[in-house]
């Protein structure tokens, strides 16, 4: 069985698991793969209610300072969701649900207020500045909607991928980092947002209009988060469904946590979070590009795919939830692509890392992604050649397994470039 423990360990902590001495069952493994899910999840709901009870302050009290504290708790939150993400692709519960608290990008447009140079109304999308806060009544898709209140039914069922385009996000994650910071017009200098607090504000003092609808939307749009967190976690506990369906098929179960891993690994995060930018040379594809967040998003993306591997998750309160590991299943097979793929994933952590420790520095994301900046693209591609690296190596552990080959997620950036451009 899984062990929980309480640690002083933190969670960019990169020491390697012991090994077990016993042969390790796959339902070991899966049970502690399913205990980190329902340990991660957990943390996500429970810093998306601090961050709804941040946002409670602001509206009922706006203020700078109650501003930077909603900002402050939304990256706080970021942080145990993005190590959940190891989770989609192989978990069909999971990837089936995760559009509705972490699409990306979005056309902001659809949401709140733009700057000019933002555009309007594109052929993909005709909704791309329907401004759905400055308007209690449009129409969409030849149907007129009462939009008098804004509610979390309101942005799920009618608003969220609006017209079947997927750019049109209404909920989730980047919804709110909108709604707090604003858009980032600082190209590829340092800068994110600054909405500024009196977006918020009462009567005469509101900037920029309709302050108590914009209110409105953050508090649902942070209210469906909590919610859809609290039925993410649910789907892990003992009994959850996504739990049951790991646990019905061993050998499935394997090919999950394998799947998540290739998958994230190569063509979300290697290509389209990453490679994609630098060939574009364009802030808007930051995955947190609003709150110049995202090489954080990209290191806790990295670090899920090592909890996964080396099974072992340190939560945000220090309880480290850990056992049996898939590693210790291909130690067992080869103990050789074991070893390989551990220092590659080690390897990986050390360039996110790195990336990391840059943008903290004051070397912003958005600055490595200038074209001719050869520092910032160095940065980032060796994270990305990290990335592709692993990939390669939880191509071995397939193999070493005796496991049908395994189709990872690929991105025209990594696999096609030039049709990038097309």
């Amino acid at each position: 069985m899984t062990r929980i423990l309480k640690a002083a360990l933190a969670t960019t902590a990169l020491v390697a698991a012991p090994s077990l001495a016993l042969a390790v069952e796959k339902a070991e493994v899966l049970d502690t793969y399913a205990d980190i899910a329902a340990a991660a999840y957990g943390d996500s709901l429970s810093t998306a209610k601090t961050l709804q009870a941040a946002v409670d302050e602001l509206i009922a009290n706006p203020s700078a300072e109650a501003l930077e504290a909603a900002k402050a708790a939304w990256l706080e939150a970021r942080v145990p969701y993005q190590q959940t993400e190891a989770y989609r692709f192989g978990n069909a519960i999971v990837d089936d649900w995760e559009g509705k608290v972490n699409a990306w990008p979005l056309d902001e447009g659809l949401i709140d207020y733009v700057d000019a140079s933002y555009g309007g109304a594109t052929d993909e999308n005709e909704y791309a500045v329907l401004n759905v806060i400055a308007n209690p009544t449009f129409t969409l898709s030849g149907e007129e909607v009462d939009a008098a209140a804004i509610t979390p039914e309101l942005l799920e069922s009618t608003l969220h991928e609006a017209d079947a385009v997927e750019a049109n996000v209404a909920t989730g994650y980047h919804a709110i980092e909108f709604l707090l910071w604003g858009q980032d017009l600082h190209g590829t200098e340092k800068g994110a947002g600054e909405r500024p607090w009196t977006d918020y504000a009462a009567g005469d003092d509101c900037t920029n209009d309709h302050c108590d609808r914009r209110g409105e939307y953050l508090k649902a749009a942070t209210d469906l988060l909590v919610s859809d967190l609290e039925w993410m976690a649910g789907q892990w506990a003992e009994g959850g469904e996504a739990r049951e369906t790991l646990m019905a098929d061993e050998d499935a179960g394997i090919v999950a946590m394998l799947t998540g891993m290739g998958s994230l690994s190569y063509g979300e995060q290697a290509g389209e979070r990453m490679k994609l930018g630098v060939l574009l040379n364009d802030p808007e594809e930051e995955h947190d590009c609003f709150s110049d967040n995202t090489h954080n998003s990209h290191y806790y993306d990295g670090l899920g795919i090592r909890n996964v591997y080396f099974g072992s998750y340190t939560g945000v309160d220090g309880t480290v939830t850990e056992g049996p590991s898939l590693s210790d299943l291909v130690a067992e097979a080869d103990a050789d692509v074991d070893a390989t793929l551990k220092a590659d994933i080690n390897d990986t952590m050390f360039k996110l890392a790195t990336l990391k420790s840059a943008a903290e520095a004051g070397f912003s994301y958005d600055m490595m992604l200038e074209r001719g900046n050869e520092k910032g693209e160095a940065l980032i591609m060796d994270a990305v050649d990290a990335l592709v690296t692993q990939t390669r190596g939880i191509e071995r552990a397939v193999t070493a397994l005796e496991l049908d080959q395994i189709g990872f997620e690929g991105s025209d950036s990594l696999d096609n470039p030039d049709a990038v451009f097309e």
